[in-house]
């Protein structure tokens, strides 16, 4: 882990993983590695009153209500949308609960106007192609093609930067959970496993260059993250973030209370 520049959270919070993986003898839906209980207790942090052998440090400041909400909507197998103003925890809050509920956050489709369906389906290794043939071999599945064979939890970030083909090709994904592969005459539809679901992500500031359909925002749960107002959320936030940083570069210092005044400001 030191020798990545930023870790995921799956590894950066591996040891908080393995234990409470360990003690959760809860009900997990799905493919879940941990119950929603669980899940909860990893982004928000234990309290005295969960009677834990450990503290579980919290990773998501704000409020609780959003987290829960996002866990009962991937928990009744329907896609998740974080909507939101820039720097209100959306992608991170995105990449905790894929860590906790898959232990892999790392399956990510990037939003853009250069998006293609390919990037949320699949594309071919040429060389491969020419030399055998098109076949699942030669085949390059997408992120999303990844999560949906392993029951994992795909990311799709800035949703409303792609473009009117991308969505509805995502559309068919949620709907219908399968990718179908014409250019293969056997083994070609992908169904989705057990478990797999897509957490998207939305600016509602900067609204990109298409607005979602009608028909994909019905196939997703919205929550809409708010600019934190509060003064000691927001100082918790900085102070978490100032830690994380300093701890990257493998430097020791406490944040004294006048420095966060100062970054406050």
């Amino acid at each position: 882990m030191s020798d990545l520049l930023r870790a995921p959270a799956e590894i950066k919070f591996a040891e908080e993983l393995d234990w409470l993986e360990s003690v959760d003898d809860n009900p997990k839906p799905f493919s879940w590695r941990l119950s929603p209980k669980m899940v909860r207790l990893f982004i928000l942090g234990s309290e005295r009153s969960d009677g834990l052998d450990r503290e579980i440090s919290q990773k998501w400041f704000g409020d609780r209500s959003f987290v829960e909400r996002s866990i009962v909507t991937l928990a009744s197998d329907r896609g998740l949308l974080l909507i939101g103003d820039p720097g209100t925890g959306k992608s991170w809050l995105a990449e905790l609960l894929s860590a906790a509920i898959s232990r892999n956050s790392t399956l990510v489709v990037q939003g853009t106007a250069g998006t293609t369906e390919d990037h949320i389906k699949y594309s071919w290794n040429v060389s491969m192609v020419i030399a055998k043939g098109q076949s699942r071999e030669s085949m390059i599945p997408s992120p999303i093609m990844t999560a949906m064979e392993t029951g994992a939890i795909g990311r799709f970030e800035e949703l409303t930067r792609s473009t009117s083909d991308v969505q509805d090709a995502l559309i068919s994904i949620l709907s219908e959970k399968y990718i179908s592969v014409p250019e293969l005459d056997s083994d070609n539809i992908v169904f989705a496993q057990p478990g797999f679901s897509i957490i998207a992500t939305a600016n509602s500031r900067d609204r990109g260059v298409n607005d979602l359909s009608s028909a994909l925002k019905r196939r997703f749960n919205f929550v809409r993250i708010p600019v934190v107002t509060n003064k000691k959320s927001e100082a918790e936030i900085v102070r978490f973030r100032t830690e994380e940083l300093l701890g990257r570069h493998q430097i020791e210092l406490d944040v004294p209370p006048t420095l966060l005044d100062v970054l406050l400001q």
